[in-house]
């Protein structure tokens, strides 16, 4: 067995349902069927823009920002439920789309639904390598600015990235100050005051 194949999870029950938890693109552009999707809790790690994109959104030369799951705190984003029989097509599929340079850990977490059962389920997640060379740590927000206006990558520009996810954000009801701060710039095209 390979350290790639030890560091996948098996995917829950492989029986039953999946669950995916979505923070980032996934809450707006999915790609996979799924039998429901509810807004969800994360405790334990936060959504942060902390990872350098090589690919999706900008170039070695030229990286843009994405978010990951980064130590500390919560989040808020959104659990898919995907259907049995569509678990091993939908883990295929994110491991395609989100292991493209292996900055992340394919890890199972709880959340916490949030809905009238308010039930806590296992769900699959991308939680960022705080040691591979894409990680960012705490970005300012100048460069987080710099990097986000020059990124461009084969799934588009890294502006658009940013202010989709939070639209996606703000048509949950919530907020993320960092993000949100950042989306107000990338508008406007202001310059960042030092």
């Amino acid at each position: 067995m390979s350290a790639k194949q030890r560091s996948q999870p098996d995917s829950g029950d492989s029986d039953g349902d999946l669950w995916v938890f979505g923070y980032g693109s996934l809450m707006w552009r999915p790609g996979f069927d799924f039998i429901e999707q509810v807004p969800a809790r994360l405790i334990g790690e936060h959504r942060a823009l902390c990872v350098y994109s090589f690919d999706h959104r900008g170039t070695p030369e030229k990286p843009g920002l994405v978010l990951g799951l980064d130590r500390g705190g919560a989040c808020r984003g959104i659990a898919f439920r995907i259907a049995a029989t569509h678990r091993e097509a939908t883990v295929a599929y994110l491991r395609a789309r989100e292991q493209t340079t292996n900055v992340y850990r394919e890890v199972l977490r709880s959340v916490w639904l949030e809905n009238e059962t308010r039930e806590r389920v296992s769900a699959m997640a991308y939680v960022v390598d705080r040691g591979h060379v894409q990680y960012a740590g705490r970005l300012t927000l100048a460069e987080q600015v710099r990097f986000v206006r020059q990124g461009h990558g084969r799934s588009g520009n890294n502006r658009d990235y940013v202010l989709s996810t939070v639209k996606s954000i703000e048509a949950q009801g919530l907020r993320d100050p960092q993000l949100h701060q950042l989306a107000e710039l990338l508008r406007d095209d202001k310059p960042v005051r030092s």
